[in-house]
């Protein structure tokens, strides 16, 4: 089936359901998405998969942040013991969750490296300080690239037909707001505090990351972008997002950086918006701004800052619920209740 008739068998479906027409609002909407993406009427979700990218920036040099960048791989750490945030929401839910090393800032012993749930895809020790040279270089960015593949492959290899995407990395939201000042959005749109900076650290933060773009422009293309004020974790999302294109598989994103390395993807081919869903709206600002340019719709609003993937896993739990509604729900066709109810708003 072509997608028009999959919309229309999925509609059909819908409308078979034991309810009003459309009076499970936006529920029925992500289960007509995921009929398109998965190319199934229903959709079914049988195995969900988590991945938190982390990586380190040499960035963080000029001070931009609060916290130390020691903080990315206590964090790593924590993650593997199952004690954040994104352990408990990820347990709840059902997902597998996987650390994926893209450029933590230390050597992390072969007990960690030979775990199942840790992916060693070291480019570098972090990124260089792009303030005073190019972030990466091109054989760098050739190798995150290859690596996005790598976990591509894997999805499928391991069949998880739902995976969300988180970040963490300290500087990551300089990088990400550098990356889309010089994809051409408005700075006062973009840069925000971040985690828990005051005004004038914002003021600084600004101003190194306006010098930037400044010392490096002008940009021939988002490769060019990525290679002179990106982050290797970045690299690694669009090469995977771009390797998922037709396979399937929906992906679910989270907040600001996570959006940020979509966009790069986006900003080279518009149709990747149609199997990704955003999870929810977080509060640093330029959030919105992406997500409006891109066509996506966050699915929750909980006033989230947190990253790891956190509003990912929340929303996908939703997109899920919609698929599991539309297999689950019985059907007038099938069920002795009235026809007659369709067509009323309300019982």
């Amino acid at each position: 089936m072509n997608k028009q008739e999959i919309i229309k068998k999925m509609q059909f479906h819908l409308d078979d359901l034991t309810k009003p027409k459309g009076s499970l609002g936006k529920l029925e909407e992500f289960a007509l998405k995921l009929a398109t993406i998965k190319e199934e009427v229903p959709p079914v979700i049988k195995k969900k998969a988590h991945f938190i990218f982390v990586s380190d920036h040499g960035i963080v040099e000029e001070k931009v942040s609060l916290y130390p960048q020691e903080v990315t791989a206590q964090m790593v750490y924590n993650f593997l013991n199952g004690g954040a945030a994104i352990n408990v929401f990820a347990r709840y839910y059902g997902y597998d969750l996987y650390c994926i090393d893209c450029g933590v800032n230390t050597d992390f012993d072969n007990a960690i490296k030979n775990r199942k749930d840790f992916f060693d895809m070291k480019v570098g020790c972090g990124t260089k300080n792009f303030l005073k040279e190019k972030a990466m270089t091109e054989e760098q960015y050739k190798k995150a690239y290859s690596y996005g593949e790598e976990i591509a492959n894997f999805i499928l290899k391991n069949k998880y037909d739902l995976v969300s995407l988180g970040d963490m990395g300290i500087g990551n939201t300089t990088t990400s707001s550098a990356i889309i000042v010089a994809a051409g959005f408005n700075p006062e749109d973009i840069i925000d505090k971040g985690t828990g900076i005051d005004d004038k650290m914002l003021d600084h933060k600004k101003e190194v990351i306006l010098k930037s773009i400044e010392k490096h422009a002008p940009f021939k293309n988002i490769r060019d972008i990525l290679v002179k004020v990106g982050g290797f974790e970045f690299v690694v999302i669009k090469s995977l997002i771009e390797n998922l294109k037709y396979k399937k598989v929906t992906v679910v994103i989270d907040g600001f950086p996570i959006t940020a390395a979509v966009y790069t993807a986006f900003y080279d081919d518009k149709d990747i918006k149609d199997f990704i869903f955003s999870g929810h709206l977080s509060k640093v600002k330029g959030h919105k701004v992406l997500l409006e340019k891109m066509g996506l719709e966050p699915i929750i609003n909980l006033s989230m800052r947190l990253g790891e993937g956190t509003g990912a896993v929340i929303g996908g739990s939703i997109v899920e619920l919609a698929s599991k509604m539309s297999c689950e729900m019985a059907t007038f066709s099938k069920a002795n209740v009235s026809k007659s109810i369709k067509d009323e708003e309300n019982y």
